[in-house]
């Protein structure tokens, strides 16, 4: 989505068209700001060029949100990892490699594991791993497709996690989202069944959100939380292309003004 004089013009990615030689690079888009709101599923080079295209136009002088720095940063959840543990969040015990022997040993130490897509967004194709039997079957399966083992010590919790809003240095608002009743308790995603509800956050619970943020140089986020049957609060993941339905008609607040106001 692009912004002129403050009118808005959706535009797919498959519309830019880049074109090389003139006085500089161009795809013919005027626009004071750029909104990213996804980057589509496709090929490699198709998602680089997509990457690239927000790159180009950063450089260009036209303000791109979220620059695509931290798109590349949130989008990987062993980078974003890497970098939300060297802020000094905590963050879950995870290994991240590609030999099934060393994602096995992983699992033996753990014991309890959640096995997720390296990128991914909504709870898609995370699995739970409890058995060695379950583990060698889930492990065969991404040898097949010469995937990465991205393996996460399970957290004890009590079945809710937090998800945060952060635009700018401040949080908009909070979500509790509790696992349906009839679904897996560790999976809270609204998008599959997750029941959400308004919550006042504690300031600690507002730092960290705001720091895991400014961490990965996010202008706007959503911060998942999840606080431990121990007292820990650990930061899960970083949404730089965050979806705000389920947060906007549980808090009733507009996300979409808040992104505007801020960005003006």
């Amino acid at each position: 989505m692009t912004e002129r004089g403050g009118k808005a013009d959706v535009r797919p990615y498959e519309s830019l068209v880049a074109r090389l030689g003139e006085a500089q690079p161009t795809f013919a888009l005027e626009a004071d700001v750029v909104l990213a709101r996804i980057i589509p599923n496709g090929s490699l080079e198709q998602i680089i060029y997509r990457v690239d295209a927000l790159h180009t136009l950063e450089d260009s002088g036209i303000r791109v949100m979220n620059s695509p720095r931290a798109i590349e940063r949130s989008v990987d959840k062993f980078y974003a990892s890497t970098i939300l543990q060297r802020a000094g969040l905590a963050t879950p015990d995870t290994v991240v490699c590609e030999c099934s022997e060393e994602a096995l040993a992983a699992f033996r130490r753990f014991g309890d594991v959640v096995v997720k897509p390296l990128f991914g967004s909504m709870g898609l194709g995370m699995v739970r791993v409890t058995d060695e039997e379950m583990a060698f079957r889930v492990f065969r399966t991404i040898d097949l497709v010469r995937g990465v083992y991205y393996v996460q010590r399970t957290i004890d919790h009590a079945g809710s996690d937090v998800r945060v809003f952060v635009v700018g240095d401040r949080v908009l608002g909070a979500i509790e989202r509790t696992a349906p009743p009839a679904g897996p308790q560790w999976r809270t995603n609204v998008s599959r069944g997750g029941i959400a509800r308004a919550i006042a956050l504690p300031p600690a619970l507002c730092a960290a959100a705001i720091e895991a943020a400014r961490a990965v140089g996010a202008d706007y986020a959503g911060v998942d939380l999840l606080p431990a049957r121990d007292g820990t609060v650990y930061v899960l993941e970083l949404n730089g292309i965050p979806g705000w339905q389920g947060f906007q008609q549980a808090t009733g607040i507009d996300v979409a003004g808040a992104i505007v106001d801020y960005v003006w």
